[in-house]
């Protein structure tokens, strides 16, 4: 259902910097790249994320309540990819584990810009 997200950013050289290296612990690479906004996913027909300066010219805020979520398959990739966030420079927002007991597993960091990211898996199957 989601084609992209887009988070606003101020320094658009300085998010290339952290998203190329946190999304190649996911195996997403740049898929778009122009002035003001560079794009990542696996493939173009796949979901992706970009970071965008601001249409209006307009200083990017962070939209209170927004997070970005990136499923993963297990939790290992949960814990790998939240260390590099924080290794990148990231805040944390909650560190890597269990959520209650609904078996979702997940790890809460902002970015440079203090866009809220969540990375996350299942694992047990969503109860009916």
């Amino acid at each position: 259902m989601i084609g992209y997200v887009t988070l606003g950013v101020n320094d658009l050289e300085r998010a290339a910097k952290f998203y190329d290296q946190l999304f190649a612990e996911l195996g997403a690479k740049r898929i778009m790249e122009m002035d003001t906004v560079i794009a990542w996913g696996r493939s173009m027909s796949e979901p992706g994320l970009g970071a965008i300066k601001p249409f209006d010219g307009k200083p990017a805020t962070v939209g209170n309540g927004t997070m970005v979520a990136l499923a993963v398959k297990e939790p290992a990739d949960v814990d790998r990819v939240y260390k590099k966030a924080i290794e990148l420079g990231a805040k944390d927002e909650g560190p890597a584990g269990p959520r209650g007991d609904t078996g979702f597993y997940a790890g809460y960091f902002r970015d440079l810009d203090g866009n809220k990211l969540n990375i996350f898996c299942m694992t047990q199957p969503a109860s009916a």
